[in-house]
Protein backbone atom coordinates (compact mmCIF):
# COMPACT_ATOMS: atom_id res chain seq x y z
CA UNK A 1 0.00 0.00 0.00
CA UNK A 2 1.07 3.55 -0.61
CA UNK A 3 -0.07 6.80 1.01
CA UNK A 4 -2.07 9.71 -0.37
CA UNK A 5 0.27 12.58 -1.26
CA UNK A 6 -2.04 14.99 0.57
CA UNK A 7 -3.53 13.32 3.65
CA UNK A 8 -1.39 10.17 4.08
CA UNK A 9 -4.42 7.83 4.00
CA UNK A 10 -3.66 4.48 2.43
CA UNK A 11 -4.20 4.13 -1.31
CA UNK A 12 -3.77 1.42 -3.92
CA UNK A 13 -0.16 0.87 -4.95
CA UNK A 14 -0.54 2.83 -8.19
CA UNK A 15 -2.64 5.70 -6.84
CA UNK A 16 -1.20 9.05 -5.88
CA UNK A 17 -4.32 10.11 -3.96
CA UNK A 18 -6.85 8.53 -1.60
CA UNK A 19 -10.40 8.03 -2.85
CA UNK A 20 -11.60 11.51 -1.80
CA UNK A 21 -8.65 13.39 -3.24
CA UNK A 22 -8.74 11.28 -6.42
CA UNK A 23 -12.39 12.23 -6.94
CA UNK A 24 -11.56 15.90 -6.35
CA UNK A 25 -8.73 15.64 -8.90
CA UNK A 26 -11.06 14.12 -11.50
CA UNK A 27 -13.61 16.88 -10.89
CA UNK A 28 -10.91 19.52 -11.26
CA UNK A 29 -9.79 18.05 -14.59
CA UNK A 30 -13.38 17.84 -15.89
CA UNK A 31 -14.13 21.37 -14.72
CA UNK A 32 -11.07 22.71 -16.47
CA UNK A 33 -12.28 21.38 -19.82
CA UNK A 34 -15.48 23.41 -19.47
CA UNK A 35 -13.70 26.54 -18.19
CA UNK A 36 -11.11 26.39 -20.96
CA UNK A 37 -13.81 26.26 -23.64
CA UNK A 38 -15.73 29.13 -22.07
CA UNK A 39 -12.89 31.41 -20.96
CA UNK A 40 -9.69 30.20 -22.61
CA UNK A 41 -8.11 30.13 -19.14
CA UNK A 42 -4.65 28.75 -18.34
CA UNK A 43 -4.34 25.72 -16.03
CA UNK A 44 -2.58 27.64 -13.23
CA UNK A 45 -5.12 30.47 -13.42
CA UNK A 46 -7.92 27.93 -13.17
CA UNK A 47 -6.31 26.33 -10.10
CA UNK A 48 -5.98 29.75 -8.48
CA UNK A 49 -9.68 30.40 -9.14
CA UNK A 50 -10.50 27.12 -7.39
CA UNK A 51 -8.51 28.24 -4.35
CA UNK A 52 -10.26 31.64 -4.24
CA UNK A 53 -13.78 30.26 -4.61
CA UNK A 54 -15.53 30.08 -1.19
CA UNK A 55 -17.82 27.31 -2.47
CA UNK A 56 -14.96 24.96 -3.41
CA UNK A 57 -14.67 21.93 -1.16
CA UNK A 58 -11.72 21.27 1.10
CA UNK A 59 -10.42 18.27 -0.87
CA UNK A 60 -10.56 20.17 -4.16
CA UNK A 61 -8.66 23.08 -2.62
CA UNK A 62 -6.03 20.70 -1.24
CA UNK A 63 -5.58 19.07 -4.65
CA UNK A 64 -5.43 22.45 -6.44
CA UNK A 65 -2.82 23.69 -3.98
CA UNK A 66 -0.69 20.59 -4.49
CA UNK A 67 -0.98 20.85 -8.27
CA UNK A 68 0.16 24.48 -8.14
CA UNK A 69 3.15 23.53 -6.01
CA UNK A 70 4.12 20.81 -8.50
CA UNK A 71 4.08 23.26 -11.44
Amino acid sequence: MSKCKICNKETNEKDEYCELHAKAYENIKKGYEAWKKALDIAWNDYLNEILKNPFTGVCAKEVAERLLLKE
